[in-house]
């Protein structure tokens, strides 16, 4: 009877094809990478849009909820208007992507912004992308997402200056995070929930916030965190 020791048998399950675990990086809390699946995902009959709802989200069951995400209308108007925006046709694209940002519960994608396939809002509210951002394939916005610009300036008469930021493909942003600025995120990177980026990130990067503190504990104040509580008291009650 031959004994391998735990080492040897990790050894052949990682020759065998199975993803060694330990291998994976390790990210901060809040930030979920799923781990690799050999099996990839059947697709369904419905064009990108529609499909990458069932992929992203899945609480969608069928299609006619898929029809009620605010993430796909937005989408639909905004590639009319990007094209009408294209061919340098005035005030008929800004009163479609106003009209979208109405009727999606405030998704604000200018017209001039350029967005590839596979392009997912979920629960759309209260995103905002910018007339010079660009956004790759296969990227998932949370809501409240800012992808905005750091000033106020305007250029010259025929002159477009780079403003917002490029989003590469297959990208993560997580819900309330803000990029600004004519920045890169690398294709496959992740941003965490309320992230400030103003720098750009490289490929396969994973960034985020530092999470909340807890001050109070049971009604008393934690010993290292006095000097933050110091002449501050709760004016609400939950």
């Amino acid at each position: 009877m031959v004994h391998h020791t735990s080492e040897e048998i990790k050894s052949n399950q990682v020759r065998e094809g199975e993803t060694d675990l330990s291998q994976l990086p390790e990210v901060p809390p809040g930030m979920l990478i799923p781990a690799p699946s050999s099996t990839p995902r059947k697709r369904t009959r419905w064009p990108d849009a529609i499909d990458v709802i069932f992929e992203k989200d899945p609480a969608c069951n069928n299609i006619f909820e898929a029809l009620l995400y605010q993430g796909l209308w937005a989408i639909f108007f905004h590639r009319i208007a990007h094209f009408l925006y294209n061919l340098h046709i005035p005030v008929i694209p800004r009163l479609i992507s106003q009209f979208a940002r109405l009727v999606t519960g405030g998704i604000e994608i200018h017209p001039g912004a350029k967005i590839g396939k596979r392009f997912f809002i979920d629960h759309g509210a209260g995103v905002v992308i910018g007339e010079t951002a660009e956004i790759g394939n296969n990227v998932m916005l949370y809501h409240q997402v800012t992808l905005g610009a750091t000033g106020w300036w305007r250029p010259g008469p025929g002159r477009k200056q780079k403003r917002h930021p490029t989003i590469e493909d297959d990208v993560t942003i997580g819900v309330g995070a803000a990029i600004l600025g004519p920045i890169t995120i690398g294709r496959g990177s992740k941003i965490g929930a309320m992230a400030l980026v103003l720098e750009s990130v490289p490929p396969n990067s994973v960034v985020a916030a530092k999470p909340a503190e807890l001050l109070v504990k049971s009604g008393e104040p934690l010993a290292k965190h006095e000097e933050l509580t110091q002449g501050w008291e709760m004016d609400y009650q939950i």
